[in-house]
């Protein structure tokens, strides 16, 4: 089989395409460009995505974690040449519960379906194998280059060597007669040990059979006993709680009645509180914030006084007139006597005139603005002088100390309803666990525990003599019990002998198991040794691996082989690589190969062991193609 050409609508890859051929094919991609997509798209396309599998811890299921990032649906071709003819596979999408499930295969270039291939077994008539073998022999994942056991590659290696029969399998084999076995004896369950359980109770029966007239009249009298203990029982037990009925309804009802009185006062505090900030807000004082209120009104009261000292502060106007009338004097006197000296005077008196007049109007405005600035500010307040002011600021101080109080009040009430409530919650807590006559620790409670065990006892009393009278009556003779005790033993002795048989089946399959790995542990370790040697140039030459394919790895110098938590991560994947390539060449079919597809497997090699590792895989590649995605450049 060798694949040609890929096409791919497939988590990252948005109808991409990829082109093979044979031997030997090398994909460079850095890393998330989508290797290892394509090698998940590659198992998808012979596979199929398993719409079932749900996800695990730290791992997604391939229908979820390669749903196309565009949102289209899942989907590709793959045109592949096996058997000497060209074939295309087609897998789409319909439902997107069911990804990848409508499958077809034709001969490419035709319409000609190819007979007795679908999406169920494409994979294994084309590799030769199922999923689970190819997943662990020729398709190698990122990060899980190790080899785990699967039932069906055991199938395949038993096939190898021994008969060549591919339908056993150890670990069926030894889980069917385990299943055997516990369905005999696991535990305390299965056949023996309740035949076993059967028999001891027969034992029990014919004992008690044996004592039963004594047993019945003496089971009789205790009977009447606790009859009468139940009868005294519940009279205390009816009268207990009538009582602690009585009690925890009182106790509920003061409770309410206490809340009702808190809420009534609550109710009345927050009116009031309501009341007193409806007149604090209708004061013209409340216009905000009660600190920008304080600062409002104290800077408009200094500027009221400051305004009321300006406009009282006019200039005299006398002085300006005495200059006048001077002026005047001066004139007259000129006129009289023509003295040019008295001119001099009279222009001083007239020019200080001129100047008090200025000065007189300007601060008789001054003092007129002074006063209008401070009828605005009152007007602001609707007061007419600073005395009703004040006054105005009193009563405001007054509401604010009211609000205040009332504030207080209503918190005092609020807080008391609160404790109320939670107080009256407790009572009735309190209440219901008074009221709950079964599991309560009241004396009420404790009496029906009492008269409830009484009751049982009863029960088991009634039944215990029903049952010997029954077997008296029915029985009549301890021979019919003796004779089925008889055959019991007789089904036991068989059923023990099974399980023994079983048992040394189990041994011998192990012994016989043990053999056949014998026979294979070395041949698989021999071809993954002659791999490892080519890849690390003759350094380790034997490899031993166990069932579970884990392996251990010896070089020339090394008396006993290393485990793999001793090995670099280098070496240890190139461990796993040759048990992997082992495992391609022994359990894969000998006809036609399948591709070898790996994924990014050289990543932990140094440059001389990847360059021997691709040596390796291009002698591989002669007889079967390679598919490496790696995102090292190779040399």
């Amino acid at each position: 089989m060798m694949i040609s050409k890929l096409r791919a609508s497939f988590g990252k890859l948005e109808n991409e395409t990829l082109k093979l051929h044979d031997g030997l094919n090398v994909i460079y991609a850095p890393n998330e460009s989508g290797k290892s997509t394509w090698c998940a798209f590659i198992r998808a396309m012979l596979y199929g995505v398993d719409s079932a599998e749900r996800a695990r811890a730290g791992r997604l299921p391939d229908k979820l974690r390669y749903a196309p990032w565009s949102g289209a649906p899942m989907e590709g071709t793959m045109e592949l040449r096996a058997d000497g003819s060209e074939i295309t596979l087609t897998r789409r999408t319909r439902a997107k519960a069911a990804p990848m499930r409508d499958f077809s295969a034709v001969y490419t270039g035709t319409s000609i379906p190819v007979e007795g291939m679908d999406g169920q077994n494409a994979g294994q008539l084309l590799t030769g194998v199922g999923r689970e073998v190819f997943n662990r022999s020729a398709f190698i994942e990122q990060g899980a280059i190790g080899v785990s056991g699967n039932p069906e590659l055991e199938k395949r290696i038993n096939a190898i060597v021994s008969t060549g029969d591919e339908e056993t399998s150890f670990s069926e084999a030894d889980a069917t007669l385990r299943s055997w076995q516990r369905k005999r004896r696991y535990n305390r369950k299965g056949y023996l040990p309740e035949l076993e359980a059967r028999m001891d109770e027969t034992r029990t029966r014919l004992h008690e059979l044996q004592d039963a007239g004594g047993s019945i009249e003496a089971l009789e009298q205790r009977l009447a006993n606790r009859q009468a203990d139940c009868r005294r029982l519940e009279e205390a037990m009816n009268e207990s709680r009538r009582l602690q009925r009585s009690r925890a309804m009182d106790e509920l009802k003061r409770g309410r009645e206490f809340l009702k009185s808190c809420s009534e006062r609550h109710d009345a505090d927050l009116a009031e509180l309501s009341r007193r900030r409806a007149a604090l807000s209708a004061s013209v004082l409340s216009t905000g914030d009660l600190a920008e209120n304080e600062r409002s009104y104290l800077q408009d009261e200094e500027a009221i006084g400051r305004l009321t000292r300006e406009g009282k502060a006019e200039k005299p106007l006398w002085p300006a007139l005495l200059l006048f009338a001077l002026t005047i004097s001066c004139t007259a006197l000129y006129g009289l006597w023509k003295n040019l000296w008295l001119l001099i005077p009279a222009a001083l008196c007239l020019f200080g005139g001129v100047a008090l007049i200025l000065r007189f109007m300007t601060a008789r405005r001054k003092a007129e603005q002074a006063r209008s600035e401070r009828q605005q500010l009152l007007k602001k307040y609707h007061v007419r002088n600073s005395e009703e002011l004040r006054e105005l600021w009193s009563a405001y101080q007054a509401l604010l100390y009211a609000v205040t109080e009332a504030e207080e009040a209503e918190l005092n009430s609020r807080e008391l309803y609160e404790q109320a409530k939670q107080d009256q919650s407790e009572i009735e807590n309190e209440t219901l666990s008074a009221l709950d006559f079964t599991n309560g620790n009241s004396e009420a409670a404790q009496l029906a525990r009492h008269l409830s065990e009484r009751r049982a006892e009863c029960e088991q009393l009634s039944s215990r003599i029903a049952a010997i009278g029954g077997r008296l009556s029915v029985l009549g003779d301890p021979m019919v019990l003796a004779s089925d005790l008889r055959q019991m033993q007789d089904t036991h002795d068989e059923l023990q002998g099974e399980f023994d048989a079983i048992s040394l089946a189990v041994d011998t399959l192990r012994q016989a198991d043990a053999e056949l790995q014998s026979r294979f542990s070395p041949e698989l370790g021999r071809v993954a040794a002659a791999y490892m040697a080519t890849i690390t140039g003759g350094r380790y030459a034997d490899i031993l691996i166990d069932r579970d394919f884990s392996a251990r790895a010896r070089t020339d110098n090394d008396s006993v082989a290393r485990e793999s938590a001793y090995l670099s991560a280098g070496t240890l994947d190139l461990l796993y690589l040759a048990v992997r390539l082992a495992v391609c060449e022994l359990a894969l079919p000998e006809g036609e190969p399948c591709p070898l597809v790996i994924d990014d497997a050289l990543v932990n090699l140094d440059e001389a062991r990847s360059a021997q590792a691709m040596r390796l895989l291009r002698e591989i590649a002669k007889k079967r193609q390679v598919i490496l995605f790696t995102c090292r450049k190779p040399e």
